[in-house]
C-alpha cells in the first residue's frame, strides 16, 4: 500500500522533502508533481525500480525515459551539447519541455535508447520537483504519470492512490495537477524536431 502525505505545491514541508528522497534512495517509486503533471521517478541508479516503472507504464526500453534535474550544469553533465542546443535550452528552461538528447557515458547503458543512445532531460518549473531534486542532490529517472488505455495523465492524487495504490511506494499529492504532458522536442539532428505538442509553447522552436 502506498503512503500518500500531503506536500504544500509552493512551499513543500521539509520533513516530507527528506522522506521523499529517503524512499528514492531505497529504491522505492515515488509519484511526484510537475509543472507539466503527475510523474513516475525513480533513483537512477535502481534498475528494479525503473524495470518496475517500466511495467506501470506498459512501455518497454525503446520508450525514453526522462531524467529530471535541477539546472543546465546538470543537462551537460549527463548529455552531449553544442553551443547551439545550449542557447536553445537556456532561453526554454526550466519549463514544460522534455528534451532528447545524446547521452553521456556518465549514464548507465540501461537508461539509454538501445539503438539511438539517447535520454529525454528536463529542468521542471515546479517547487515540488525542484526541492526534492536539491534534497535527493541527483537527478531522478521519470515518466508522465499516463496509464495504458488512458487519454490523459493522471491529475489527482486520490486518482492516482485509486489506481496505484500496490504499484508505488509514496505519492506526493499536492492535489490538483496538470494534465497535459510536457513538449518533446529531439535535439540531436541538424535542427529541433518536434515529437510531441504538450504544455511547452512552441514558440522559440518555430514550430507555430
Amino acid at each position: 500500500m502506498a503512503r500518500v502525505v500531503n506536500i504544500h505545491p509552493d512551499s513543500p514541508q521539509s520533513r516530507l522533502l527528506v522522506q521523499a528522497a529517503e524512499f528514492i534512495r531505497n529504491g522505492d517509486v515515488v509519484v511526484l508533481p510537475t509543472d507539466s503533471c503527475y510523474a513516475l521517478g525513480c533513483h537512477l541508479g535502481d534498475k528494479d525500480a525503473m524495470d518496475r516503472i517500466r511495467l506501470i507504464r506498459q512501455i518497454d526500453e525503446r520508450h525514453h525515459l526522462t531524467l529530471m534535474v535541477r539546472d543546465l550544469s546538470e543537462i551537460a553533465h549527463f548529455a552531449r551539447v553544442d553551443n547551439a542546443q545550449y542557447r536553445l535550452l537556456k532561453a526554454t528552461t526550466p519549463g514544460s519541455y522534455t528534451f532528447i538528447l545524446e547521452g553521456t557515458k556518465e549514464l548507465p547503458r540501461r537508461v539509454l535508447h538501445p539503438k539511438r543512445k539517447t535520454i529525454g532531460l528536463r529542468i521542471p518549473d515546479h517547487p515540488v520537483a525542484l526541492a526534492l531534486l536539491a534534497e535527493l542532490g541527483e537527478p531522478l529517472l521519470t515518466t508522465t504519470l499516463q496509464l495504458a488505455g488512458d487519454e490523459a495523465p493522471l491529475t489527482e492524487g486520490w486518482e492516482v492512490q485509486e489506481r496505484l495504490d500496490e504499484q508505488v511506494e509514496l505519492i506526493l499529492d499536492c492535489g490538483h495537477c496538470g494534465n497535459q504532458p510536457t513538449t518533446v522536442i529531439d535535439l540531436t539532428g541538424q535542427a529541433p524536431e518536434l515529437l510531441r505538442a504538450g504544455r511547452g509553447s512552441l514558440a522559440p522552436f518555430g514550430f507555430d
